[in-house]
């Protein structure tokens, strides 16, 4: 396939027709899942998993030092332009607002990849990161108007896409979310069977104020008032983490809720195995990659009714959801499974069936089958 995006249709279409050989990642989010979170992780097995079909990924990352996260993103798009155009590469990746600037003149077809609707997230914050964040949907916007093709996560974040930025909704292919079950299960280890005693709650969360767990810790007062033997294990970090260190302290929780930071990928397969059920209350989730983790691992979910959770998480199925803002609701979700072992094995059971559809090697073939239409209907 020719590196340069030819003036004509029909140029366009026969590159597009070819498996891409060579494919630049442009990322400016953290590499490490300590910082950069589930997107790190998404853009990393993605780009493993292409490998494995011989697809050539060269990654494109900062490696500069800047006092503000925003102004590092724009300088570093800004710089890695020139360099992209006058490199060889079949498409163009980016992530999120990444790429924007190289869209504005493209050699190869750009693709721009929304990891999660930056323009949909800023609705959590206030202040200072709204500033922020409200600049980095501008330019995101820009990411998205300029791309050939735009891949949401999910349906829920397609349509933010279009209402958002203003584009056509047949600009955009839909690709899920990947999971590598192999290397989970080689963390795992032999099956074993042995929960926590008492049973334990496992969440997996960055401490932004979109996850929303003020009203998980709530939901554990109300359990702990109603005698339900449980634990609760908050693996994560960020921002938010000290305020609610503080509520749970507040709510009289300690000794029942342990915050465990950021831990190993091992550990936290260790969590998974042991832990009852797994719980993320958030209210704006673009996919929610911890949920396909919590599936792995046969556990099943308690999570919001909200944003791109139902169509991960099917309620009833694999999972209890509930309304955001209800602690109560939450409570009654999390009791209904801590005290029933039946009800948790069938819905962990039906969760491992379900994550099936998501394994890394069947996303990378769809993620290289829906770009490469989209781009021959150019």
């Amino acid at each position: 396939m020719s590196s340069t995006l030819e003036a004509t249709q029909a140029g366009r279409e026969s590159q597009a027709a070819v498996t891409p050989a060579r494919l630049a990642f442009v990322t400016s989010t953290p590499l490490t899942v300590s910082e950069g979170s589930g997107t790190y992780v998404g853009i990393r097995e993605l780009a493993r998993f292409l490998e494995e079909r011989q697809v050539r990924i060269t990654t494109y990352a900062p490696t500069f030092w800047s006092p503000s996260f925003t102004l590092k993103r724009l300088l570093f798009n800004i710089s890695i332009a020139k360099r992209l155009r006058a490199e060889q590469h079949d498409w163009v990746v980016g992530f999120d607002l990444d790429g924007f600037h190289y869209g504005r003149k493209p050699v190869a077809p750009y693709v721009a990849s929304i990891k999660g609707v930056i323009a949909d997230e800023l609705q959590n914050e206030r202040g200072f990161v709204r500033l922020m964040l409200s600049v980095q949907a501008a330019f995101e916007r820009l990411a998205v108007r300029r791309a050939h093709v735009v891949v949401a996560t999910s349906a829920y974040s397609r349509d933010r896409i279009v209402d958002a930025y203003g584009i056509p909704g047949s600009k955009v292919v839909i690709v899920p979310e990947l999971i590598d079950l192999r290397g989970w299960a080689a963390d795992v280890g032999e099956p074993r069977t042995d929960e926590a005693d008492p049973p334990a709650v496992l969440t997996v969360a960055h401490m932004y104020p979109r996850k929303n767990l003020p009203v998980l810790l709530r939901a554990y007062a109300r359990l702990r008032a109603d005698g339900v033997a449980f634990q609760g294990w908050i693996v994560g970090d960020g921002p938010c983490r000290r305020d609610w260190e503080r509520l749970r302290d507040d709510l009289s929780l300690r000794g029942h809720v342990e915050f465990l930071g950021t831990v190993s990928r091992r550990e936290l397969a260790e969590r998974y195995r042991r832990a009852a059920v797994f719980c993320l209350p958030s209210r704006q989730e673009g996919f929610g990659i911890v949920f396909l983790e919590a599936m792995a691992h046969a556990k099943p979910i308690v999570a919001a009714r909200a944003a791109a959770v139902p169509e991960t998480v099917a309620d009833g199925e694999v999972g209890i959801l509930a309304d955001p803002n209800d602690p109560d609701a939450f409570a009654q979700g999390l009791a209904a499974l801590l005290t029933d072992r039946g009800l948790r094995r069938q819905m962990g059971e039906a969760g491992r069936r379900r994550v099936q559809a998501y394994r890394a090697d069947r996303v990378a073939g769809l993620f290289l089958e829906r770009v490469q239409a989209a781009l021959s209907g150019c």
